[in-house]
């Protein structure tokens, strides 16, 4: 499957960092050029439907709109697409959650998939009010997500464990229950992932070193007796020739600041999040290309400044289709995308390397000689 993402920041063709710069260096880097307002994320959405995606991540994160109502607005001017929504366990009651989820999924005809973000980073989490530690939140997001599961199905819940009490609780059986995806590279996120979700995301790594970490993930599902559906969130540049790519991917670092890369660098190092250690421990934090390509055509420019998932496919439409091959060599099945401009960068990658993939969207058009 191909997904795509909504810009909640804002969107911008130079500007790589979306917010992020906030929470890094102290003050606001980024000049977002195309406001995160409906009339703008509406025409991703429509333009995602009409070129035959299979679903938009819609983010989560303090710097964010927020996601339930930023989806739940898209929604209404879609007719096909799903919506991956990502929300925090632990902000809101589990009851609560389940119901806003099932509301959505009847205003919104079952397009609902939902994405789980456990929280790496202890200051953002306080500064939603939540003051639990890392590993006591992946124990948290256990306990809510099992009883997530139990109100969508219509059971009655009473509960009394580590960290809910839930009394008499009951909603309305879902025909479809939304799928929970779950990321993170610690042994907590493992083990979680493991028991609750259905599909394991992970950020994007070299194909065989993100191939390594769904192998844990695989062996630990199957002691629970479950088996799982492995996805990939990840950037991407692709023209019609390798050329023309890499000056896109050039020009996206061009301005930044050294000074800049080095101090989100030094925080990503230092993150309690192992996926966003991961990600820095990548590159040396260099600007050339030959400092930021890990392997041929994978690309660590993105998480100069941005936190989160911070690689990109960069080539020729055939060079990025064959890179996601040896992507689903490894194991994966569902890839999560996005580029800058988010809009146009949509219509390069649905036009020019989906036609070449039996992953091609629904809608896509092959040509003769494809």
């Amino acid at each position: 499957m191909l997904d795509w993402f909504i810009p909640l920041t804002g969107d911008s063709r130079t500007d790589v960092s979306q917010g992020s710069a906030i929470t890094y260096t102290g003050e606001s880097t980024a000049t977002p050029r195309r406001s995160a307002d409906i009339g703008y994320l509406s025409q991703i959405a429509r333009a995602v439907d009409h070129l035959g995606y299979h679903a938009v991540l819609i983010p989560t994160g303090g710097h964010n709109e927020e996601s339930w109502v930023s989806a739940t607005a898209l929604s209404q001017h879609t007719r096909d697409l799903d919506y991956l929504v990502a929300f925090r366990p632990g902000l809101v009651s589990p009851t609560l959650q389940a119901q806003i989820a099932a509301s959505f999924q009847r205003v919104s005809g079952d397009r609902l998939r939902v994405n789980v973000v456990v929280g790496g980073d202890d200051a953002e989490q306080r500064a939603f009010g939540d003051g639990v530690g890392k590993s006591a939140r992946y124990r948290r997001a256990a306990e809510y997500l099992a009883l997530v599961r139990r109100l969508w199905s219509g059971e009655p819940v009473d509960h009394d464990g580590e960290f809910y009490r839930v009394e008499g609780a009951q909603l309305q059986r879902l025909d479809t229950v939304p799928e929970i995806y779950l990321g993170g590279s610690s042994d907590e996120a493992i083990e979680v992932a493991a028991e609750h979700a259905d599909v394991y995301l992970t950020w994007g790594e070299p194909p065989v070193q993100a191939g390594e970490k769904i192998a844990r993930v695989r062996a630990r599902a199957s002691e629970f007796g479950r088996s799982l559906r492995y996805g990939i969130r990840l950037h991407v540049i692709a023209r019609p020739t390798s050329e023309e790519a890499w000056r896109v991917a050039d020009a996206l670092v061009a301005g930044l600041d050294r000074d800049v890369v080095a101090k989100a660098r030094a925080s990503f190092l230092a993150s309690a999040s192992v996926g966003q250690r991961r990600q820095a421990e990548l590159v040396s934090g260099g600007l050339t290309r030959d400092e930021l390509e890990i392997v041929p055509g994978l690309w660590a420019g993105v998480g100069l400044v941005r936190g989160g998932a911070g690689t990109a496919l960069v080539g020729s439409f055939d060079e990025v289709a064959a890179l996601i091959r040896d992507y689903r060599a490894q194991g994966f099945t569902e890839f999560v995308l996005s580029g800058y401009p988010h809009l146009e960068e949509a219509y390069w990658f649905a036009e020019g390397v989906a036609p070449l993939l039996e992953l091609a969207p629904r809608g896509i058009r092959r040509s003769a000689a494809a």
